[in-house]
């Protein structure tokens, strides 16, 4: 292990079945500094041994893989090992796919034309905890989101409590992509209003952005994407 991969680098393991993707990708995050690769794995099964080996921070996980694939490897990995962050980098960007990484837990989301930079990025932001959507991806989330009806019973929020009717509605606004602007035009309030629902919304779902605040939305059942 090099000194730039020592200390407080971010231990992260590569699952691909690909072999020369897998390879690659682990190679490249080995020249990205604060980044140290902990293991390779060649399909779910296998990445879900290895974290319960090596408990790496952060998983970069392929979806279509033969057996266990990336979903359900990231469903197994996020409830078994609460401190493992799972990344997906794969090379579809459906709905169904974006849909069920996130539902199954994965915190950020890149397809496989992420530049070297981008990937580095979402690892690092991973293992702070920050949610990393491929633009691609939020555009899908964000057309989603406009397409889908306001749900009539959101499900409950961590222990702050559960939203109020208001805080759900800007909660889908954001999941739209609204501005603060955009949402005090669309509720004609103040933006000083939306200000204070957006930063109950952060504290009640444990959003640090409104990337993790639209990923919330989704998963939570506060905008349900169309068929």
């Amino acid at each position: 292990m090099s000194p730039e991969n020592s200390g407080d680098a971010v231990s992260v393991i590569v699952a691909d079945d690909q072999s020369a993707v897998r390879e690659g990708l682990a190679a490249l995050l080995s020249t990205l500094p604060g980044i140290v690769v902990a293991g390779q794995a060649a399909d779910g099964d296998a990445a879900v041994d290895l974290v319960a080996a090596v408990s790496p921070q952060v998983v970069l996980m392929d979806l279509n893989m033969p057996g266990c694939d990336g979903v359900a490897a990231t469903r197994r990995i996020t409830a078994d090992h609460p401190g493992t962050r799972v990344v997906v980098l794969t090379t579809y960007a459906d709905d169904e796919s974006i849909i069920g990484a996130l539902q199954a837990g994965a915190l950020g989301y890149l397809t496989k034309d992420a530049t070297r930079a981008e990937i580095g990025r979402a690892v690092l932001a991973a293992a702070a905890g920050q949610a990393i959507l491929d633009p691609g991806v939020q555009k899908r989330l964000l057309s989603a989101a406009t397409r889908a009806p306001a749900p009539s019973t959101p499900l409950a929020t961590p222990d702050e409590g559960d939203l109020t009717p208001r805080e759900a509605e800007v909660l889908r606004l954001i999941a739209a992509g609204q501005s603060n602007r955009e949402i005090a035009r669309t509720l004609f309030v103040s933006e000083g209003t939306v200000k204070t629902h957006v930063n109950r919304i952060f504290a009640k779902t444990g959003s640090r952005d409104r990337a993790q605040a639209t990923r919330y939305a989704f998963t939570h059942g506060y905008t349900n994407p169309a068929p």
